[in-house]
């Protein structure tokens, strides 16, 4: 954890935005796999983690507003819990390192709450993301399940997201840490990939180095030689040379702050003379959007000059033609590039994409996008300094997608369909590093992860 002042600062900064009323944190339970024993890897709530920093399951936390108080909601280990898990710190003991004094049983928050109602105090929670949160809401505030959602506290996401949104130094140390990590599993997968292996095969590999170094990965690694596919995860498909293999990859540290790193690789030695050109004009958008985001400047923006980018090279090798300003206003470039350029990373790796994304990657001035391509925008917003962004360009060829739009003609005016066809199977590139806003500008975190052709095929070598 981080020191005890941060928590209550945190705290003390939220009651301030919030105003008034009781705010109610839930922390995460245990979840069983196939019974109710054999349970998944446990995580914490982030939200959680960010103002009380417990990471221990079936606690639950509110912040009395009005009567300035803070209780944690929890129950200690009997001895037939410490007969399997050993003796674990006491919850007072915890609580008081991040300078909550009051712990009640579990059993007691449903009364409690019901004393709150009674007085006619607000209360306010975030939207539930799991079952047993919307179980919980029903039971203890009698909100049916279907409208758990609506009735969460507008002005407690608000406030929330006006605080994990800046990084704090040690927030960005404790992110790089994990950048750091995911840099050495990219290495690995760089170094080692080789023809013949399976794409499980090299994704367990890198999974066990954010083990050994202390945490995990922070989300199922996306692996693959069919790069066109925009979430693929490891499968038992063997790679073969004369392909490319897209490694999308992060660790997670111990602290539950993520990395967030893609790259694209031969499945030999070297990148064909297309594969190369290809994976050039990926490469030369990302560093010039990278190149681009600067406090002040619209993610939007630097998502349509990324775009462009993008265009302009599928120009250059006559896939595309026409004005690339008016192929862009055209939503052409979404033949190829159907994602969003980045998003905000912290405690989670889309970061505080449980609370909304209009939320936290947009402004009221400033709406989210429902368009195909732009829909999945996640980030718009002015950068600030403290921001920590991920910037992942990628060229994606859907076979699907194409005959679609083929059919239709689609887009004729700006897209040569002939010369499409020579590669319709051509799959997928993507290049991602993770950055943080400064005032200056912004700085790539982590130590050095090549991304040029030849570096790569350096390392192949």
């Amino acid at each position: 954890m981080f020191s005890k002042e941060t928590y209550i600062q945190r705290r003390q900064t939220l009651k301030q935005k919030v105003g008034s009323g009781l705010i109610l944190l839930l922390g995460n339970d245990e979840s069983g796999m196939n019974y109710k024993d054999n349970v998944y890897p446990f995580r914490q709530d982030s939200t959680f983690l960010y103002y009380f920093g417990l990471d221990t399951a079936s606690i639950h936390a509110v912040i009395d507003i009005d009567n300035d108080q803070e209780i944690i909601f929890g129950d200690e280990l009997t001895i037939d819990d410490i007969v399997w898990t050993g003796y674990q710190e006491p919850l007072v003991e915890k609580a008081a390192k991040i300078g909550v004094t009051q712990v009640k049983p579990l059993s007691s928050i449903s009364s409690y709450l019901r004393d709150v109602q009674n007085r006619k105090q607000e209360v306010h929670f975030l939207p539930p993301y799991r079952g047993e949160h919307t179980l919980q809401l029903q039971e203890w505030l009698q909100i049916a399940p279907a409208e758990a959602t609506q009735h969460a506290s507008v002005k407690l996401i608000k406030a929330i997201v006006s605080m994990r949104s800046y990084k704090s130094a040690e927030e960005i140390a404790e992110i790089e840490k994990a950048v750091n990590t995911s840099i050495d599993m990219h290495l690995d997968f760089i170094r080692t990939t080789r023809p013949g292996m399976t794409e499980k095969a090299i994704a367990g590999k890198l999974q066990s180095i954010a083990i050994a170094q202390g945490g995990d990965i922070s989300y199922p690694i996306i692996l693959t030689v069919n790069g066109e596919t925009l979430h693929t995860h490891a499968r038992d498909r063997i790679i073969h040379d004369g392909q490319m293999a897209l490694c999308d990859a992060g660790a997670e540290t111990a602290m539950h702050y993520c990395g967030d790193l893609t790259r694209t690789i031969p499945a030999g030695k070297q990148f064909s003379s297309i594969q190369k050109e290809m994976y050039e004009i990926v490469l030369d958008a990302q560093v010039s959007a990278i190149e681009a985001c600067k406090p002040g400047v619209l993610f939007k923006d630097v998502h349509a000059l990324a775009s462009t980018k993008l265009l302009e090279g599928l120009k250059s090798v006559g896939i595309i033609k026409g004005d690339l300003q008016e192929a862009l206003a055209n939503d052409v470039h979404t033949l190829f590039f159907q994602c969003g350029l980045g998003h905000m990373m912290g405690l989670d790796v889309h970061d505080m994409e449980n609370l909304g994304e209009q939320y936290v990657g947009y402004t009221d001035d400033l709406i989210k996008g429902t368009t195909f391509g732009w829909k999945s925008l996640r980030l718009g917003r002015a950068l600030e300094p403290g921001f920590v962004i991920t910037v992942e360009p990628g060229l994606y060829f859907i076979p699907t997608l194409i005959d679609r739009w083929k059919a239709e003609n689609k887009l004729w005016q700006f897209i040569d369909y002939g010369k499409l066809e020579q590669f319709r199977d051509f799959t997928g590139i993507r290049v991602e590093d993770n950055l943080v806003i400064t005032e200056a500008g912004n700085r790539v975190l982590g130590k050095e992860l090549v991304k040029d052709v030849g570096g790569i095929e350096a390392l192949r070598g």
